[in-house]
């Protein structure tokens, strides 16, 4: 049902927990599923230099969650806007249809936390 990119970042999830003094810090939340994304993120010289998340919810959103801060770390704040969720379904080898929301959260919570940056 999963893709193997999305089990290996269920069950090694990367950048997981919050960044100590964190530069911006969002959390979003989907009222129809219930699932929550936590992303904190620091930047210097332009740049995002340390991102985490914190999950609760369905594979999926774990999985978007972890890739998500792959996508963007070590990337500049225009590069990392220039990130699309198509960009994010190809790192994770895509959704099952009824998966997608979790991509989209993902995404939600990218956008909010650039603009906290």
């Amino acid at each position: 049902m999963y893709s193997p990119q999305i089990l290996d970042h269920f069950q090694h999830p990367r950048n997981p927990g919050q960044v100590e003094d964190a530069d911006a810090a969002v959390q979003i939340e989907n009222p129809a599923c219930g699932d929550i994304l936590q992303l904190t993120a620091k930047t210097a010289a332009g740049g995002i230099t340390e991102v985490r998340f914190l999950a609760k919810g369905c594979v999926p959103a774990m999985a978007c969650g972890s890739a998500l801060t792959e996508l963007v770390e070590g990337k500049t704040l225009e590069e990392a806007r220039k990130v699309r969720r198509e960009d994010l379904l190809e790192k994770i080898g895509g959704l099952p249809e009824a998966s997608t929301h979790a991509s989209y959260l993902a995404m939600d919570a990218l956008a909010a936390l650039l603009k906290e940056l």
